[in-house]
This record gives C-alpha cells, sequence and structure tokens, in this order.
C-alpha cells in the first residue's frame, strides 16, 4: 500500500475509531507524513510495507541532524508508532519496524506555576472598561478555577454548565467526558459576562451554544487564547513563561497543596494515567519542607 493510501486509512480510523480531535488528528498525520516523505524521497520506498527498522532509525537520525529537539522526535516517534499499530491491526503490515525503537531520553520539564497573587493580577489588568473585558475576565477564572485545556475553555457549551449542581460537563480528549466542580464565583463570572455582553451580541448560526464568542458572535479559537493571556502578561509584568496551560497547572498545584487527593484531581483533570497527574501537580520545595517538619516524627 502506498504512503499515500494508507495515511489517509489512518485518518479514518483516528477520527472514527479513535474519536479524536480534530488537533490531534492532524498532529499524528504530520508526524507520519514526515516518514512518508522521507520514504519516498530518501531512501525510495514507495510502500509502508517495505520500511525496515534500520530506516526508522535513519529517518529519527536525520530529524536530529536537523536539529530537532528530543522532545519533537519523541512526538513525531510516537505518531509513527500509532501508524504501525494500526498497519498491523488492518493487516496491511505483517512487522513493526517501530517496536524496538527506543525513545529519546526527555527531561522532566516542570512548568512555571502561577501563585494566586500573580493569577490576581493578571486578572486585575483587564480592562474591564473595553466590551470585552468581562469576557477575558471570565476566560481566566475559567481556565484557573476549573483547570481546563484550551481547546476545552473554547468549545464550552451554554447548556454544559449546570449552574444548580455546581459542575460544568467538559468533553475532553478523544471525545471523552468528565464533570468538573465549578466555584460560585466562577460561575458569578461567567453570567455577567453572558447575560450583560454576550446577550446584545448577534451570533452566528452554529454558535448559539458556545459560551465564549469573539466579536463577529463566533467561537473563539486557541490562538485567540493565547493572545489573550500573552497580552495580559506583557501587560502585567510578570517574568514566567505563561501559556492558558499555566493555569491549569497551577489549579491542580494549588489544590495539591492544600492538601487535595490526588485521585480527585485526576478525575478534575481527565487523566488516564495517575502518573500524568503527578507531573502536573509538582509540589514547591517550600511546601515538601514544610510537610517534612509537620509530620515526620524526628522533624518534631
Amino acid at each position: 500500500m502506498n504512503w499515500s493510501t494508507a495515511i489517509s486509512a489512518f485518518k479514518a480510523y483516528l477520527m472514527l475509531e479513535r474519536a479524536m480531535s480534530g488537533n490531534s488528528v492532524e498532529a499524528y498525520l504530520r508526524d507520519v507524513e514526515k516518514l512518508g516523505v522521507f520514504s519516498e524521497g530518501v531512501l525510495s520506498k514507495f510502500g509502508v510495507q517495505d520500511i525496515e527498522h534500520k530506516d526508522v532509525e535513519l529517518f529519527l537520525s536525520s530529524l536530529h541532524d536537523l536539529g530537532l529537539q528530543e522532545r519533537s522526535q519523541a512526538r513525531i516517534l510516537s505518531g509513527i508508532r500509532a501508524f504501525y499499530k494500526f498497519l498491523i491491526l488492518e493487516d496491511i503490515v505483517e512487522d513493526d519496524p517501530v517496536e524496538l525503537i527506543e525513545s529519546p531520553k526527555l527531561p522532566k520539564k516542570i512548568p512555571d506555576v502561577l501563585s494566586k497573587e500573580e493569577i490576581d493580577v493578571l486578572v486585575s489588568n483587564i480592562d474591564l472598561s473595553h466590551p470585552l473585558g468581562h469576557r477575558n475576565k471570565a476566560i481566566l477564572e475559567t481556565l484557573y478555577g476549573c483547570g481546563l485545556r484550551v481547546t476545552e475553555l473554547v468549545e464550552l457549551k451554554l447548556s454544559n454548565i449546570f449552574r444548580e449542581l455546581g459542575y460544568v460537563r467538559v468533553i475532553g480528549k478523544n471525545n471523552k467526558e468528565r464533570l468538573v466542580p465549578i466555584a460560585d464565583y466562577t460561575l458569578d463570572q461567567i453570567d455577567y459576562y453572558v447575560n450583560n455582553y454576550r446577550a446584545i451580541q448577534k451570533i452566528k448560526p452554529g454558535h448559539e451554544d458556545v459560551v465564549f464568542l469573539n466579536r463577529r458572535g463566533a467561537g473563539l479559537t486557541r490562538v485567540m487564547i493565547f493572545t489573550i493571556i500573552k497580552d495580559l502578561v506583557i501587560k502585567s509584568g510578570i517574568g514566567k513563561k505563561v501559556s492558558p496551560h499555566s493555569f491549569r497547572h497551577s489549579f491542580a498545584t494549588h489544590l495539591i497543596e492544600a492538601g487535595a487527593d490526588l485521585r480527585a484531581v485526576q478525575e478534575m483533570l481527565g487523566h488516564e494515567s495517575i502518573l500524568t497527574t503527578e507531573i502536573y501537580t509538582h509540589l514547591d520545595t517550600q511546601f515538601l519542607k514544610d510537610t517534612i517538619y509537620r509530620y515526620h516524627p524526628m522533624a518534631r
């Protein structure tokens, strides 16, 4: 089977069988297409079944020579692994050329955590006299108050907010649903924006149920959320690398530092593995020291 046909079949599998989001599907396809271009252009191998273990190693070596960082190499390899698992599942190939290849060793990088004071500074620098100011405030409060991914935020629906129960229904990765508690304060920020600003907007057809809208009445993009936060960080003079994900990480870290159960945080974040949650909920060294001093018998 040629690369084009195999990649098209893989795309259908990811969308229909795995129910992946559009962004995830495109990321997987980009990674596999890189190997396809290398196979046809460098190796002169035009069928997916022609690739051998040594070919994949040569491909990864070429990525290294191009200066691609280990994290990017690991991501591409992960996409190729999924591709060949699919090909084996469909009996398109018999052997997996990626099976014995080790992923690059990645250093554990802990993202910057925003303190509650820094989050307050960011929120206080929102211009509430601007027509979109209260929308932006509700966005930040929702990111931090619920620990949502940026895609989950832009796809949040009015019909999925259950004020009387204090929960929001979130559609996460692979279309998996979860219920996340939402505080009255966060709900109040959303309600104020919805009732005083969103209510007077002309909303584009198909976006009537989307919570956060742009000035043209359509749903926001992921890029727009990044831009809103980037502008606020510059305005606030915070010397950290801050993204929408920083609020999710801060949400988890602050909960753990306050004594929340790790399993509960795992459920709220929508992680399949608790190991992922442990990475997100890195605790600062002072908190660890305080824990030892407070609970260890020798420290007493």
